[in-house]
């Protein structure tokens, strides 16, 4: 008789033994019973197709609905997650405190030449300068110039910092033409008509576009670096501050809190360079916390990170429009080392009507502005190594 398989898999021979139920062919297993020991069929599959098909086992795991089930489960997550992250991100851009730079500033600005392309007017305030008498610490007091030009592609940025004695023509009113009003130093133009005359002078000067404008406090930014743990700085020389409790800052790489630090980018008066030396510090400070923002060790601390976009926040005012969370997305491959500081061309110091000012190098300053207004900042930096 042909051989046949048992329900376990093993070969068994079906010939009969008279006067016995068990089938005959290898020696059982200790404890094995055949089918006829229960007195039932062998055990059918689930489902199966019809009753002389053997259960093989049991059924496999359905991989496809758990990998599918697993699958929305890590979205719903993901979602979860991202959503969270923009309801902070939109908290902190609701805790920015506001301003109408742009106020009256209506007719004869500079075109938008590039779409994607932006223009960041940065302005550097002191407006807790130790040194300030109690009944004009609220004064407002513009010591930085900057504008940030990102690309259209996002990916680089560079910084032109202008010298806040720069001699320039600053407009009669917000919404004056260009080349009308008197000349006096750029930093003038607060007194004259606040953030909005800043920025008509700027876009008169330039002939570049401004976006947006942040106005960053320097005292502020105290708190800034502490919650970063500080930061290194690297001190071109040794000095003592001519502010209390006059620190000594010696010449080398020094790590610096948030006291000491905005202590030593306040210091001009004892370098050769003056107000030239300032802007250079500061220009350090602002990368330096950049980088340590950028860091493993902040970005991966969420308590850190958290303190140290409190007091961002709580430093930085922004014109009306300015959106944190595009901001964020706009810059989210932007580094420190992506980052080219600059200096608007200038002739250096003159004295002029009584005064030490800044003369502008009209033609290099020209073409600067021209390769920024129209996004072709990286040919004017080759151009002019």
């Amino acid at each position: 008789m042909s051989a046949s398989r048992s329900p376990y898999g093993s070969p068994v021979g079906r010939a009969s033994v008279p006067g016995s139920t068990r089938s005959a062919g290898r020696a059982r297993p200790a404890g094995y019973r055949d089918d006829d020991d229960y007195g039932d069929p062998p055990p059918r599959r689930p489902g199966g197709d019809g009753p002389d098909r053997p259960f093989r086992g049991r059924p496999r795991p359905r991989w496809g609905r758990i990998a599918l089930i697993s699958g929305i489960a890590v979205i719903v997550l993901g979602l979860v997650a991202a959503f969270s992250l923009w309801g902070y991100a939109s908290g902190l851009n609701g805790d920015l405190k506001r301003t109408d730079a742009f106020s009256q500033i209506t007719d004869g600005r500079p075109s938008k030449a590039v779409d994607g392309a932006l223009n960041i007017l940065i302005v550097g305030s002191d407006s807790r300068d130790p040194s300030v008498s109690d009944d004009k610490a609220s004064a407002w007091r513009a010591d930085t110039l900057m504008i940030m030009h990102i690309p259209a592609d996002h990916k680089t940025a560079q910084i032109v910092s202008i010298p806040r004695d720069l001699w320039v023509q600053i407009p009669a009113a917000n919404n004056a033409a260009c080349g009308t009003g008197s000349r006096a130093k750029i930093n003038a133009s607060f007194a004259f008509g606040g953030l909005p005359r800043a920025v008509r002078t700027v876009e008169c000067m330039t002939d570049v576009r401004i976006d947006h404008v942040a106005a960053i406090d320097f005292g502020g930014f105290k708190e800034v670096t502490d919650a970063l743990g500080g930061v290194d700085l690297t001190v071109d020389q040794s000095i003592t501050s001519i502010h209390r409790p006059y620190r000594h800052f010696t010449k080398g790489v020094m790590h610096m809190n948030g006291a000491e630090a905005l202590d030593w980018v306040r210091q001009r008066k004892q370098f050769p360079q003056g107000d030239f030396a300032r802007m250079r510090h500061q220009q350090e400070f602002l990368k330096a916390l950049m980088d340590k923002a950028a860091s493993t060790g902040t970005l991966t601390n969420p308590a850190k990170m958290n303190a140290f976009l409190q007091a961002v926040t709580k430093a930085v005012t922004v014109d009306k429009d300015f959106s944190l969370t595009d901001v964020a997305v706009q810059f989210r491959s932007l580094r420190s080392d992506n980052l080219t500081f600059l200096t608007s061309p200038n002739k250096g110091s003159q004295t002029i009507a009584g005064q030490s000012v800044v003369v502008s190098d009209r033609e290099k300053a020209l073409a600067l502005y021209q390769a920024m207004a129209a996004d072709k900042m990286s040919e004017w930096m080759a151009a002019n190594k």
